[in-house]
């Protein structure tokens, strides 16, 4: 066998295992952004619905280091078992359970407070849909990252359009944050329904 054959044998099997490689982490990003409504923010921020377990078991792959759950974990569709799946991960769990019918300001307190302490570490807020966890994000935007309530808004209503009960309860927050929420081009239009 000469030399170029085994070199050339090696180059196959080296050119394989980057194949290899990159194929799982691009599975792994992807898993991120298969979960229900994914949306990030910026590269350490995103929000979502609920993940399944194969996803939740691949976030920390995709970089992620914080999860952040606002919803109830006895929603039909929650994953029993997501806080020891995140431990087990090495991830840091954090659940501030959010009444739909009734967001308060004091939810938003302390929503912003754990995303503050982890702003820079990659986290996930996420609930259900993606409902409460992007109008978390797009009030957090605004009042901490200094986002144009225009630009966050659009993000948030690419998830969803807001009912009257969270129309109210974002409008109230940033005004207590003092924040005009009638920005120009703002449309505050309530879901039908």
């Amino acid at each position: 066998m000469s030399i170029l054959t085994v070199l050339s044998d090696s180059i196959r099997s080296n050119v394989r295992r980057v194949f290899a490689v990159l194929l799982w982490l691009s599975s792994a990003v992807a898993a991120a952004d298969d979960i229900v409504n994914y949306h990030a923010y910026t590269p350490l921020f995103a929000s979502a619905g609920q993940p399944t377990e194969a996803q939740f078991l691949m976030l920390r792959d995709g970089g992620f280091e914080t999860v952040v759950y606002v919803a109830y974990t006895d929603h039909e569709n929650s994953l029993p078992n997501a806080d020891r799946l995140a431990h087990q991960q090495g991830l840091t769990y954090v659940h501030i359970p959010v009444d739909w019918n009734n967001p308060t300001l004091q939810d938003f307190q302390l929503i912003a407070n754990v995303l503050e302490q982890n702003r820079q570490r990659k986290t996930l807020l996420h609930c259900q849909l993606n409902y409460r966890a992007s109008a978390f994000a797009m009030l957090y935007r605004v009042l901490y990252q200094d986002v144009p309530v225009l630009d966050a808004k659009r993000d948030m209503n690419a998830v969803w359009q807001p009912n009257q009960t969270w129309t109210d309860f974002m409008r109230d927050v940033l005004s207590a944050g003092g924040i005009d929420p009638d920005c120009e081009g703002c449309d505050w239009s309530v879901e039908a329904g």
